[in-house]
C-alpha cells in the first residue's frame, strides 16, 4: 500500500499564494523561513509516521513548483514520490484527477486531498479498520454541518448510501474528510466509475464516483474519526484555521 494525494488544483480563492503556487503548497507554518511546512507537507509527513514508503502526487496547475521540490521532499520524509500528470487539471474536476492514478490505485492506496490538513491519526484510524472492506472513507461524524461540505448517509449494516454536498446537512451521518483507504481489489471497479462519473459530466467530483459505485452496487465503507480538528482549505478563512490546526501536530 502507497499514499495517494490529489493536489492538480489551483485553489484560485487562495490568491495571491495560489497565483505561483499549487493550493497543496501554500504555506501552514513558518512561512518564508527554512522551516515553512506546506498543506502537502503534513500529508507526506503523516504517510512517513504510519510507515508508508512511497506516495504518488497527481499534479496540475502550477505542477512545476511540485517538480522542482520533489526531491527535497524525498529526502525530508525518507518517501519515494511518483508524479502524475493530469493534463485537465484546470478544465475538469477531480473525478478525472483521480481517475489519472487509475494504475496507482492497483497498489492499493490511503487516498488523501490535497487541501487537508488532519492528525496522523485519520490514516490509523483507517489503517487499523483494513479489512472491514475495500473502500473506506473517513468520516467526521461529530462537526456541525453546513451546505459547503461534502456530506455522508450512511446506511445501517450496508456502508455508504448517498455522499454528496447537495443535501440537508440535517440528515447527513457525517462529513468525508477527504482521506480514504482503497485496496488494490477495488481498482478496476473504482476507475471504471469514475470514468462513467466524468465522461457524463467533466465538472463532477471523485465523491460522485463513490455514488456511482453505491448505485451500482458496491458497498463504500465508513469509519468515524473521532473529535479530532482537520479543516479543507479553499478560503483565507480556511487557511488560518489551519495554521492554528497545523501547530498542533
Amino acid at each position: 500500500m502507497i499514499g495517494l494525494v490529489l493536489a492538480a488544483g489551483a485553489g484560485r480563492r487562495l490568491r495571491p499564494y495560489t497565483e505561483t503556487l499549487p493550493k497543496a503548497l501554500v504555506p501552514v507554518s513558518g512561512e518564508g523561513t527554512e522551516n515553512e511546512l506546506t498543506i502537502l507537507d503534513g500529508t507526506l509527513k503523516n504517510f512517513a509516521e504510519i510507515g508508508l514508503t512511497e506516495v504518488a502526487i497527481v499534479v496540475g496547475y502550477r505542477k512545476e513548483a511540485v517538480y522542482d521540490r520533489k526531491d527535497a521532499l524525498e529526502a525530508k520524509y525518507g518517501l519515494k514520490l511518483t508524479l502524475i500528470d493530469n493534463d485537465k487539471a484546470e478544465e475538469w474536476n477531480n473525478a478525472y484527477s483521480l481517475w489519472c492514478a487509475r494504475e496507482v490505485l492497483k497498489r492499493g492506496v490511503i487516498l488523501a486531498n490535497g487541501d487537508t490538513v488532519h492528525p496522523v491519526s485519520v490514516e490509523k484510524t483507517l489503517l487499523a479498520a483494513r479489512g472491514k472492506g475495500q473502500i473506506i472513507l473517513a468520516l467526521d461524524t461529530v462537526k456541525s454541518l453546513a451546505d459547503e461540505e461534502m456530506k455522508v448517509i450512511v446506511a445501517e449494516g450496508k456502508g455508504v448510501e448517498r455522499i454528496t454536498k447537495l443535501m440537508d446537512p440535517a440528515t447527513a451521518t457525517g462529513e468525508y474528510i477527504g482521506v480514504t483507504l482503497i485496496e488494490a481489489e477495488a481498482a478496476e471497479e473504482l476507475a471504471d466509475a469514475l470514468k462513467a462519473t466524468f465522461e457524463r459530466d467533466p465538472d463532477l467530483y471523485y465523491e460522485d464516483g463513490y455514488q456511482e459505485l453505491v448505485n451500482r452496487g458496491f458497498t463504500v465503507d465508513i469509519e468515524p474519526i473521532g473529535d479530532v480538528k482537520w479543516v479543507e482549505i479553499d478560503n483565507h478563512d480556511d487557511l488560518a484555521k489551519g495554521r492554528e490546526i497545523a501547530c498542533q501536530y
